[in-house]
């Protein structure tokens, strides 16, 4: 089973698309040295990106979509 499960990480963003983007901006983060604000369980940024996400500690935004 994996951690945390896509079924949860899918209700806290709009779509898969912008939580994907999401936790690639994370990971891009935490690859340039910001600290986790967890103590993850994974080792991998991208891990701990979506571990974030599902502790509601990263929380998408919606953008104005008018123009």
């Amino acid at each position: 089973m994996l951690y945390p499960s896509i079924d949860l990480l899918v209700k806290k963003a709009d779509s898969k698309y912008s939580l994907v983007v999401m936790a690639a901006k994370r990971a891009r983060q935490l690859l340039d040295g910001e600290e986790p604000q967890l103590q993850p369980k994974s080792k991998k940024f991208v891990g701990v990106a979506l571990e974030e996400i599902a502790a509601d500690i990263l929380v998408a935004t919606p953008r104005n979509q008018e123009k």
